[in-house]
């Protein structure tokens, strides 16, 4: 629950000499960028890091190459004390949903075996559990899940779907298409009893969480640090603490393949790691400039404006409450509901954000979930209370009107 003031806009952060935060980073400044939450966005010096490790690798990659494993490792030690979990129990990967693809690729056998997802799963991971189901010959067990549970309504509502024939549960930590938290360690709990692995995707946790693991005992969990973490895209951690780590191999074979869980994934042929070599120098940017405390501190307390004045622009339009009631609501990320018809499938959203971004310039995302649309809104170090001033006032009429002429019956 927040603390803050919802109908106060926190005064922006500033970097050390004063100029603005978003100074520290390269986006477009003719573009509002509204949704830090969807690919994230690399800071200036983390993107010269990684620049200056590809013009070492170019200079003389026989030398690089062999090298490589070991500055894989150093990094993959920061990134684990930032994610407050041990070193060992860390493998680096491409994506979340890499993370996952690692998982499906190696789970046991479990012939007629069922995956239990829920509805508010990420279309990607959601659909290799339903390959890992087909290679099973089993199927895809789906937890519907209100988007006004509490914690003790969603506990039920996945736990109530487990069964004798599940043999793996995926579960988001922050889900994505309606920016909710799940009780991710009472649920991994309950699973724990009845002796059924769990997989927690966490994409977007790493950098809103000040200790995401705490008190969480799941199989696997990954999380994107390319978001809320602001490091370079492709760059994820795919956390394994129990035996079945052992089984888990990455995407390629490589020279590294004989080595022990998670050194084996520190080899990776000539894949280009630059990525993972440069997320220490995102992470500390954040810490060494605000402190990661403040900045969440501060998306927490814009994401509470940004909702409450951008949903009473909608409100005020449609003469309806386009407040959501979420059940366990994230603090960087937060729905407001857009009117109907607008964005009722996820293919209309993507739509919507597309059309959005061409004709209105604002980088915005849209979900779909129940045949509902949404504006999911994000939240990071850069915003300011004016970004989304500027949605409320200019890009809201606008969306009415698009409302308006699909309800009656025009194509655009």
């Amino acid at each position: 629950m927040s603390t803050t003031d919802p109908t106060t806009a926190p005064p922006p952060l500033e970097l050390a000499d004063g100029r603005p935060a978003v100074a520290a980073w390269s986006l477009d400044p003719a573009v509002k960028h509204l949704n830090h939450g969807s690919f994230g966005a690399v800071p200036l010096l983390a993107q010269e890091e990684q620049n200056r490790l590809r013009r070492q690798m170019e200079a003389s990659p026989v030398e690089w190459f062999p090298a490589l494993p070991g500055k894989v490792a150093a990094a993959r030690n920061t990134i684990a004390g930032f994610l407050r979990v041990a070193v060992d129990d860390l493998a680096l990967v491409p994506n979340a949903s890499a993370g996952a693809s690692v998982v499906y690729g190696n789970a046991p056998a479990r012939p007629g075996g069922e995956v239990v997802v829920t509805d508010h799963g990420y279309g990607a991971v959601t659909m290799g559990a339903e390959r890992l189901a087909r290679r099973w010959g089993g199927r895809v067990r789906t937890a519907h899940v209100p988007l006004d549970a509490d914690a003790d309504t969603a506990y039920e509502c996945v736990v109530g779907a487990l069964g004798e024939a599940t043999g793996l549960l995926v579960i988001d930590h922050i889900t994505s298409a309606t920016a909710r938290w799940m009780p991710v360690a009472r649920i991994a709990a309950a699973a724990r009893e009845r002796g059924i692995p769990v997989l927690v995707d966490g994409a977007h946790v790493p950098g809103l969480a000040d200790d995401p693991l705490d008190g969480l005992h799941c199989d696997f969990w990954i999380g994107n640090l390319h978001k809320f973490g602001c490091a370079p895209r492709g760059t994820a951690a795919l956390v394994a603490r129990t035996p079945l780590r052992e089984d888990l191999h990455p995407l390629i074979d490589s020279w590294g393949a004989g080595e022990p869980f998670p050194d084996r994934f520190d080899t990776q042929g000539t894949v280009d790691a630059t990525s993972y070599l440069a997320t220490p120098t995102a992470l500390g940017f954040i810490e060494d400039t605000w402190g990661w405390g403040t900045a969440r501190t501060y998306m927490r307390a814009l994401a509470d404006y940004a909702e409450g004045i951008i949903g009473a622009a909608f409100s005020e339009l449609t003469g309806e409450n386009c407040r959501v009631d979420v059940g366990m609501p994230v603090s960087a990320l937060r729905l407001v509901r857009i009117p109907a018809p607008l964005a009722a499938t996820h293919a209309e959203a993507d739509a919507l954000r597309d059309r959005v971004a061409r004709e209105l310039g604002v980088a915005a995302a849209f979900t779909s979930f129940g045949g509902v649309g949404y504006l999911r809104l994000s939240t990071h170090v850069y915003n300011t209370a004016a970004d989304f001033e500027y949605f409320a006032e200019h890009c809201v009429p606008v969306l009415g009107a698009w409302s308006r002429n699909r309800s009656d019956g025009g194509q655009r």
